[in-house]
């Protein structure tokens, strides 16, 4: 197995790692957040971080259309290849736990099993403090000052938009 390449709580790396001895047909675990940041991963650093950002997106738009077609919440997105499938699970509020499953994997018991570990790292995850988190501010609605001639008014913005910290 490959070393974890993100520094993961050892509660869910605990899961993580139990997960793969159980269900020898899983080649790798990715563990992001909905944002499609990476979290944990036992695959290789380009990968992981790659598939970190796909699962986000597959969890986008899997969420939509499960809220489209008004056939309650989703559960997980399955990409079958020739060689195996790819399944991402909600984990929480707001991760996903990706799995990397060779040709032989049965995708009805790897999901019983994938769901609860997603539950319990999810709640791990969910039970954080969250670093950063502060309350997205207000939407900006431009103000409108009088010129000096009192006539037209003008927009004026006040930019506070910093970059994150990372």
């Amino acid at each position: 197995m490959a070393e974890t390449h993100v520094h993961e709580d050892t509660t869910v790396g605990t899961e993580l790692r139990a997960l793969r001895r159980r269900r020898p047909e899983v080649a790798g675990t990715v563990l992001a957040g909905t944002d499609g940041l990476l979290i944990s991963s036992d695959l290789p650093s380009t990968d992981a971080t790659y598939l970190a950002a796909l699962a986000a997106a597959s969890f986008g738009l899997g969420h939509r259309v499960a809220d489209t077609a008004r056939r309650g919440e989703f559960r997980e997105s399955v990409v079958r290849t020739s060689a195996g499938a790819v399944v991402t699970y909600p984990a929480g509020r707001d991760a996903l736990l990706t799995l990397v499953a060779g040709g032989g994997a049965d995708l009805e018991e790897l999901h019983a099993d994938a769901r609860a570990v997603a539950r319990r790292t999810g709640s791990v995850l969910d039970a954080r403090p969250r670093i950063g988190a502060t309350p997205a501010p207000e939407a900006h609605v431009p103000s409108l000052a009088r010129t000096s001639s009192g006539a037209l008014p003008r927009r004026v913005t006040n930019h506070t938009w910093r970059r994150p910290p990372l």
